[in-house]
């Protein structure tokens, strides 16, 4: 079966990966997949310390498409160019920019945003506005000229949502529907699914049909299984599939995905189909 993989980075592309092995960040990386439930050695990450290491693991899992995210907050910088270093001229691989705004000015994220596309060749774009400094809901009237610029580009963006959000206040899906209403033909993909607030994720995408979740390591947590459920009904369309790797194992999260009870006739549609016509592959 194909898979494409929206949530897979490399661990030399920071420390926050587990980069160097013997820093905090390392024992922090190895920490988090013990914390969701990769079976085996917890440092398993560490094949994908250089390029090859990494195509390697993304092959072995047997991956149509990984998906390298960019990132761009007061916290952690993964400068685009970085990205399309490592995605380009390697099938296997798409790139998603990083952005902010506020950081960077509204013209020049602007500007980014069509070079990062039009030049560089990545797919999407990813915003982290419950990371920013102050934090702020995806809502926010910042926000709003990047959301008309990806719909005028055609590509999607990628919103952080998840427990790690420095204040939980700030993993609100309701705050997602003003965006998701004003722009229907926007495609708003969710990363983490705004787990734990599984309930009100799901009733957000039931309502906007332009709103995909990809509960990508949360998936495999306690009161997911509302997951499972509304894409055995409607929300086959809207659910896609994560490893986040480094911090679980592609290989297993994959088995993982497939034994959590989806149905036979809507797996392929949430674990490639979904994330193919995502792309327009």
């Amino acid at each position: 079966m194909n898979v494409i993989d929206l949530r897979c980075r490399p661990a030399f592309l920071h420390d926050f990966f587990g980069a160097t092995p013997g820093s905090p960040e390392h024992a922090t990386a190895r920490w988090l997949n013990r914390r969701v439930g990769t079976r085996g050695p917890d440092h398993h990450f560490e094949k994908s310390l250089t390029q090859e290491g990494f195509l390697q693991e993304v092959r072995a899992a047997g991956l149509r498409k990984a998906v390298v995210v960019g990132r761009h907050t007061p916290a952690q910088h993964l400068p685009n160019e970085r990205i399309h270093q490592i995605v380009h001229g390697h099938d296997e691989l798409l790139g998603i920019a990083g952005i902010d705004p506020v950081l960077q000015g509204e013209q020049a994220a602007l500007a980014e945003m069509e070079r990062a596309v039009r030049v560089l060749g990545l797919r999407g774009i990813d915003l982290e506005p419950g990371f920013g400094a102050p934090a702020r809901h995806p809502d926010d009237p910042v926000y709003w000229p990047v959301y008309e610029l990806a719909r005028d580009l055609g590509v999607p963006v990628f919103l952080m949502s998840g427990p790690t959000t420095p204040d939980p206040r700030y993993n609100d899906p309701a705050r997602l529907a003003k965006v998701a209403q004003a722009f229907p033909d926007l495609p708003l993909v969710v990363y983490h699914g705004y787990w734990p607030n599984v309930q009100q994720a799901i009733g957000l995408a039931f309502r906007y049909e332009n709103v995909y979740l990809v509960p990508d390591m949360y998936l495999f947590q306690p009161g997911s299984a509302a997951y499972v459920q509304a894409a055995n009904q409607f929300l086959g369309d809207q659910l896609l599939f994560g490893s986040s790797y480094p911090f679980r194992p592609i290989r297993q999260s994959i088995d993982d995905f497939g034994a959590l009870g989806f149905d036979d006739a809507v797996l392929p549609r949430l674990l490639h189909d979904n994330a193919a016509r995502l792309f327009k592959l």
